[in-house]
């Protein structure tokens, strides 16, 4: 009889040395702040599901024992969010229903799991809870499957003026201003209101490539200035294994796709601006998915906005869907309006 041979273990690829550096850090800020007494809390987004399975988004910190409210950063500047102590690759327990499933927060603290679970549609509550904690609720809206109809929006610079594009003042937004101080797209909230109501059943995605540090902070904002409630697909903060940066745009493209995959029955309004890639973006994702989307709407930046932004970045990929551009909501909506097969407002 052949004598059995080992298999070649796979090696792990290499990190980045940012990533590497990174890891260095949060185990050495890790193992200082569970020495000093710190207690695991978790902070919950608002996530999505679908007929049979939830997709839940959340994140493990360490906080001193009585600070789980503080996670959640009321009433902190922006900076002190980049400064939070993220609990890695810790179990965590997810449950609803009935139901059971235990997943592993990653690198950065983060939860983002699809697990099978049979809820009603519309806005539910799971539990989320980890060993030493306090068990919490996170949102998701469960898209019932004869729901046609959603919206992507994307958050900066088409609901909130941030100028996101250019490196200082998106320094500035995000290290050093509160939410109060940003302001929003006049009209962006009226128009998302009318289409709440007319389609009470539709999600709303806000996808953004700003970080999930930010995402109590982008909560609060969306939430006082009356836009409808909806999931929220942000991106991590620092370094990726492979890369310096995160790209923005990738992050968008993945969950589109993602998107397109996951709802396959729902046709979307893909909502954003010029200041960025969002025409781009949406153009091949429309040429590539045509069956996953209604409409294009464009916000058109001011010209002072464009300047701060570094230009329009007006995309040549366009699709055979209905596009319109205005400078607000109140001319998207009417933009909108003049089509009336869409059936959006």
């Amino acid at each position: 009889m052949d004598e059995l041979v080992p298999l070649a273990r796979i090696p792990e690829p290499i990190k980045h040395v940012a990533a590497r550096v990174e890891d260095w850090v949060h185990e050495h800020r890790e193992a200082g702040a569970l020495r000093s007494g710190r207690m695991p809390a978790i902070v919950t987004y608002p996530g999505y599901g679908g007929e049979g399975w939830v997709r839940v988004l959340a994140r493990v910190l360490l906080v001193e024992p009585g600070g789980e409210r503080g996670a959640l950063y009321e009433n902190v500047r922006g900076w002190r969010s980049f400064t939070s102590l993220a609990l890695n690759d810790v179990d965590v327990m997810i449950e609803a229903g009935g139901e059971r499933h235990v997943v592993t927060a990653d690198r950065g603290g983060l939860v983002d799991a699809r697990v099978p679970m049979q809820l009603e549609p519309g806005w539910r509550e799971v539990t989320v809870s980890v060993a030493g904690s306090a068990p919490v609720t996170a949102p998701v809206f469960v898209v019932d499957p004869a729901t046609r109809f959603g919206v992507v929006s994307d958050i900066d610079d088409t609901v909130m003026v941030t100028s996101l594009p250019r490196p200082l003042l998106a320094a500035w937004n995000a290290f050093v201003l509160d939410e109060h101080a940003r302001s929003p797209v006049p009209g962006m909230a009226v128009l998302y209101e009318r289409i709440a109501q007319r389609h009470p059943e539709s999600p709303f995605i806000y996808l953004s490539t700003g970080a999930w540090n930010a995402a109590p902070a982008l909560t609060r904002f969306l939430s006082r200035n009356l836009y409808p409630a909806g999931s929220m697909l942000l991106t991590d903060w620092g370094p990726t294994p492979d890369r310096f940066f995160r790209s923005g745009k990738e992050h968008k493209r993945a969950q589109l796709r993602r998107l397109a995959r996951e709802l396959p029955h729902v046709r979307w309004l893909l909502v954003g601006d010029d200041g960025q890639h969002d025409e781009e973006l949406y153009g091949e994702f429309a040429s590539a998915h045509p069956e996953h989307v209604r409409a294009v709407a464009i916000r058109e930046l001011s010209a002072q906005e464009a300047v701060l932004a570094g230009g329009r970045k007006h995309a040549d990929t366009r699709s055979m869907h209905p596009w319109v551009w205005s400078s607000n909501g109140g001319g998207l909506a009417k933009e909108l309006g003049a089509i009336p097969e869409l059936d959006i407002l």
